[in-house]
């Protein structure tokens, strides 16, 4: 009876060290995958997902995730409104999910061929920069690393009469770009 109870108490030892042993495994391989895992594709996963995004100008934005670019994101708020962010610039991230997708890759372009769309489209921006300036007006032109805006009263044509000045931003200076139509800069976020 005694070497029956020693038996099944070793056996049961064995037993929770080797479910210790296969955890570890099972932790370290788990950390190893999630090592590998890009921020993009937890965007990717998200798509659709109400984001909140802190921003480095101490301001952030809420929006449902439309789309994903090679460094950009495109949030659409409550009101319908859409606004370009540029990855590089986000603090932090609330509301992402806690998958990945590495099968949903992101758009190949990035915020420049972005840029040059709202150029082509003449759409009205505001666009702000990472000292948390604000430039409103018309994207002219988009270089390799810069654009050149228009500034203008938003709720304005761009005319040769509206425009105040011209202004180039270094891409690297880019922190959100919001399409607008026919709004107030009082209507914008964190203005």
């Amino acid at each position: 009876m005694r070497w029956e109870g020693l038996f099944e108490d070793l056996e049961t030892q064995w037993a929770a060290e080797e479910r210790r042993d296969l955890d570890a495994e099972i932790a370290d391989r788990t950390r190893a995958e999630r090592s590998r895992v890009e921020l993009a594709e937890r965007y990717a996963a998200s798509r659709g997902n109400t984001l909140t995004l802190a921003l480095v100008t101490g301001s952030g934005c809420t929006g449902r995730l439309t789309d994903i670019g090679a460094n950009w994101v495109l949030l659409r708020d409550a009101t319908g409104r859409e606004m370009l962010v540029a990855t590089r610039q986000v603090v932090s991230v609330l509301g992402l999910s806690q998958r990945a997708d590495p099968a949903v890759t992101a758009r190949r372009f990035g915020l420049g061929y972005a840029l040059r769309a709202l150029a082509r489209d003449r759409s009205a921006v505001i666009l702000t920069d990472v000292a948390g300036g604000r430039s409103t007006g018309t994207i002219d032109g988009v270089g390799r690393d810069w654009c050149e805006i228009s500034e203008h009263p938003i709720d304005e044509p761009r005319r040769s009469a509206a425009v105040r000045s011209r202004r180039v931003v270094p891409a690297a200076a880019i922190v959100t770009v919001l399409r607008v139509s026919r709004i107030s800069e009082a209507d914008v976020p964190g203005a």
